[in-house]
Parts: structure tokens; sequence; C-alpha cells
């Protein structure tokens, strides 16, 4: 049974068990897919990565992502987390962006000090939602169809739907029926009242899965809610969007458009190394 070694690291907070958690392998290529999704559906994370080697000589380190069923072809909070174990493990710190190699291609890292930013990957789907799916979307998160805003197709390996409500208030007052929901991912967005809800933020964000849980903070998701907002003109081309609050989390997720990229950026922190046995 092959000795690996293992990170489980808290994504998008400075403070652990206060933003996303991920569990990272690396050195996997020796582990097959079955073992892999084995591991995955064994630690109940929302996701779990392993770092391999590259096979294109542009990337850094390559990885593969795992929710407890299925690979992913891409995702942001593993994203992050996978690039700072990595990173962990190197001799001599890299200069310039790193490279992660995955499902989705090339995706391009920065390093801001001790904070994470990844270039968000083109949309795969994006546009106006059907008004069938936004009324039975409304229905099972009990809100008025006046309530919602807009509504936009967010996807970018997960097919995230975005629905922009009035205001932070709003969005922490939903209550999903997850059996309404099923089969659906719908992220929530509303702004902040400076007055009310303070200053460290400007947007509130929430993440419903597909399947029946609510998501800490989610890379992916506020990748494509960038796209939208930042491209309809809702929001500014700098901003923090707050998210986990429900769960009793604080993750903060930062976001800069600079020339034609968006980049998605958080806090990462280790808080558990050590070794498995696969």
């Amino acid at each position: 049974m092959p000795k690996l070694s293992f990170q489980q690291v808290d994504v998008f907070s400075s403070q652990p068990m206060r933003g996303n958690p991920l569990a990272v392998v690396i050195g996997a290529d020796a582990l097959s897919d079955a073992q892999m999704q084995s591991f995955a559906n064994w630690t109940n994370l929302s996701e779990t990565t392993f770092l391999l080697e590259p096979t294109d000589p542009k990337a850094s380190y390559g990885v593969r992502i795992f929710t407890p069923s299925q690979e992913l072809p891409f995702a942001g909070h593993p994203t992050l987390g996978s690039a700072h174990v990595w990173l962990s493990q190197q001799q001599t710190s890299p200069t310039g962006d790193i490279v992660q190699e995955c499902g989705a291609g090339l995706i391009r890292i920065r390093r801001d000090g001790h904070r994470l930013a990844f270039a968000a990957p083109p949309l795969t789907r994006s546009g106006p939602v059907d008004r069938a799916l936004v009324e039975r979307i409304a229905k099972a998160l009990s809100l008025p169809d006046n309530l919602i805003e807009d509504s936009n197709w967010c996807e970018n390996g997960p097919d995230w739907i975005g629905v922009r409500l009035p205001s932070r208030a709003d969005v922490l007052a939903v209550r999903p029926d997850y059996s309404a929901l099923a089969g659906t991912r719908v992220g929530l967005v509303g702004r902040f009242d400076p007055d009310l809800d303070g200053r460290d933020a400007q947007f509130e964000v929430r993440a419903f899965t597909r399947n029946g849980y609510e998501d800490p903070v989610t890379g992916s998701l506020n990748a494509g809610l960038a796209q939208w907002l930042i491209g309809s003109g809702v929001a500014p081309e700098s901003y923090v969007a707050a998210q986990g609050t429900v769960l009793g989390r604080a993750g903060r997720v930062y976001v800069d458009k600079v020339g034609d990229d968006i980049w998605i950026g958080g806090d990462v922190v280790a808080c558990i190394q050590g070794a498995l046995e696969l």
C-alpha cells in the first residue's frame, strides 16, 4: 500500500476553520482513478485533490479534482488550495505565475504576498436562464418572483446559475428546499449596505449545490459571478465577496479585473499535515 504525504487546508480564509476545507494528496501519480474516487468519497469533503507530475511542459504541476461522487474538470477553492500545498513542497520559491494543469486545461495562478489568485477560466455557458427554470428556483428558495433582479448562466466547469437579489439581507434570509432544487447548482448574490453590513465586503454570496448542501466558499461560482456582474456593470472591477456567513464561516473572495483577466483570490491556511496509506 503506497504511503503518501497529505495536507488538509482551509481556503478563502486567513483563520483556520473559517473558510472551505480541502484535502490534498501529494505525489499521487501511482494512484488509480478508483483509488482517488474512493478516497474522495471517504474524506466526504466537497472536494479532494491529487497533485501529479504535469504532462504539459508549460504547467507547474497537474491536479485531479474529485467530489465524493465524481471528478470535476475545474473548481475554484481546490485550485488555490492545491497551489498552496504544491508551493509548500518546493525547495526554492518559483518566479512568475504558477500554472495548474487540470481537466479544464491550464489555469494561471499568481501570488500577491501571502494571497493566491487564479485567472477565471472562460465561461462555457452564459446568458439568460429560461423563465420556467427561474420560476422553479424562486419557488425552491421561497422567493417572490419580483425579488429576483436578474439571473444568468455562470458555467465554467460546474454548471452554476447565478441569481441576483437586491440585498445581502435578502440573500441571508433564504432557506432552500433542496428537494425542489435537486439537480441544479444555484448561486445567490446580493449587495452589502455599507451602513448596515459594514465595508469589508461589497457582496454576499451563497452557493447551493446539486447534491443538497450549501457550500461554504466557492471559487468557481465567484469566478462566474464576477464575469457576469463586472461584464454587466453591476459590480466594479475590484471588489470583495463574503460567503459562508449562514454556516458560521467568514470566507472572503478578492476579485480583480486586470486587462482581460478576472482574478479570483483568497488566503489559504494549513490545518492538518501528515501521511496516508491507500
